[in-house]
């Protein structure tokens, strides 16, 4: 297949589509949200520890051991997460546990683990 089979070579608008996809498009900040939190979860080290978050709750020092990093490296990480809306945290005693903030972030993340594995 060549790369030119992909192109549109015709000049015709669907106006009835056009119209209907505008009318459905949102306004305002929407998709500059969506990018940034697509962003976020484009990083190597953030995505391993989504992975481990979804494994289970854990602290920073767990973590770190899982990942092989500094518990500083990790900090960084779980704030940028937790400033997004993708982890939240709880306290016991001294200890803080991380955990995925809700459902429609765990179910993200294993839609997309789940689409990579069976692309193999």
């Amino acid at each position: 297949m060549s790369k030119n089979e992909f192109i549109c070579d015709c000049n015709i608008i669907h106006q009835a589509v056009v119209e209907q996809t505008l009318k459905k498009m949102p306004e305002g900040d929407l998709f500059n949200k969506l990018a940034e939190f697509f962003k976020i979860l484009g990083d190597t080290t953030r995505a391993k520890i989504l992975y481990a978050l979804d494994q289970n709750e854990m602290c920073v020092c767990d973590i770190a051991n899982v990942l092989g990093m500094s518990k500083s490296s990790i900090s960084h990480q779980l704030g940028t997460l937790r400033r997004m809306g993708i982890v939240k945290c709880r306290k016991e005693g001294k200890e803080v546990y991380y955990m995925l903030d809700d459902e429609h972030v765990k179910g993200l993340f294993e839609l997309g683990m789940e689409h990579i594995e069976h692309r193999k």
